[in-house]
């Protein structure tokens, strides 16, 4: 007897895309919808896609693949066949929207992006051009192929700089105050959705990327943890920018999809909700020499200009707005990545 619930709702109580839509898979009367995912050939991109296969969806993937990779999708071509579609271009092209106006995306799920902090204090307009630009075509694609949303990758402590201790967790309440020029960006890209809300009722969330980096995954090309595990086991020193007691929140990969594809309104208005999984955790060396069962080699290098001391988040409007919590324990995830970073 086929479960009429998607892979997520069977296997912890996810949240279904398709809610609101009509079209219906024959099999389980399950609702599908048309997604498209700009990003989707990188590590949680990728990670969006093989969810929302598994779920039925039909998934057009735009990515220039200057830092995600088709092997990250392998699995997902070989086996989805014309429920994927995966267009090689660059979101800033101009062919873009009308790509979408002939895909006709139901929903669309923005990631792309340029996400180093470093390279945006380097080279600010290049940063600008990809994020705002982008992320400009991307909504005029949206707008013009009538997708009834656009969920949006934002970013976390980068949107609300450097905050005194007794703020800590942030709540989404506190106003925006940048001190990155990639923060700055994202900054603005949201103040475009407003916009486009507003001005076309292009209904949209800028929640699930709210603390998005750094991510864990046993894959991630970005993800502290990941990197630690991989070092630790291979006996390398661990190096860390500044002085060792900066914290951050952490977030497993299958938590921050989760959130993604809960992201949908479940209500007309606007909403901007974030996903820390664990709490100001002192860069994780410690805790991922402890899963390990190594002694790490720790070298202190001078913090990098427009990274933060501190970010911590307070998550409880995805709980409210999204029905969202996330399930891996930090302890958990650093085990993941260990072990598959063994195996590799």
């Amino acid at each position: 007897m086929c479960d009429p619930r998607p892979l997520g709702d069977r296997r912890r109580g996810g949240h279904r895309i398709g809610d609101g839509h009509r079209r219906r898979t024959n099999r389980c009367r399950r609702l599908t919808v048309r997604a498209l995912v700009t990003g989707g050939a990188g590590f949680i991109g990728s990670t969006l896609v093989d969810r929302l296969l598994a779920e039925g969806h039909t998934v057009d993937v735009v990515d220039d693949l200057s830092t995600g990779s088709l092997s990250n999708l392998a699995e997902a071509r070989a086996s989805a066949g014309h429920q994927l579609t995966v267009h090689q271009m660059d979101i800033r092209s101009a062919e873009l929207v009308p790509l979408m106006v002939r895909r006709q995306p139901e929903v669309v799920f923005h990631l792309a992006a340029q996400a180093d902090v470093r390279v945006s204090v380097a080279d600010p307009v290049f940063d600008a051009d990809v994020n705002l630009i982008g992320t400009l075509r991307v909504l005029e694609g949206a707008r013009s192929s009538s997708a009834g949303r656009v969920v949006f990758a934002a970013s976390g402590g980068t949107l609300y700089g450097e905050p005194d201790d007794s703020e800590l967790p942030l709540k989404e309440s506190l106003p925006y105050r940048p001190l990155s020029p990639y923060g700055v960006s994202k900054k603005a890209a949201i103040d475009y959705l407003v916009a486009y809300r507003e001005l076309h009722s292009l209904e949209s969330r800028p929640g699930p990327g709210q603390c998005l980096w750094p991510e864990t995954g046993p894959h991630g090309e970005a993800g502290v943890v990941a990197i630690f595990a991989e070092r630790l086991l291979k006996g390398d020193p661990v190096t860390i920018f500044g002085d060792g007691e900066q914290t951050r929140d952490f977030v497993y990969v299958d938590d921050v999809v989760d959130a993604f594809v809960r992201g949908r309104p479940r209500a007309a208005g606007w909403c901007a909700t974030s996903v820390p999984v664990a709490r100001r955790r002192s860069t994780s060396s410690t805790v991922m020499a402890e899963q390990a069962g190594v002694k790490p080699d720790v070298d202190l290098q001078p913090l990098r200009p427009g990274e933060l001391k501190r970010s911590s988040l307070d998550p409880s409007r995805a709980g409210i707005q999204l029905g969202w919590k996330a399930w891996t324990e930090l302890g958990r995830a650093p085990r993941r990545c260990s072990t598959s970073s063994a195996v590799d």
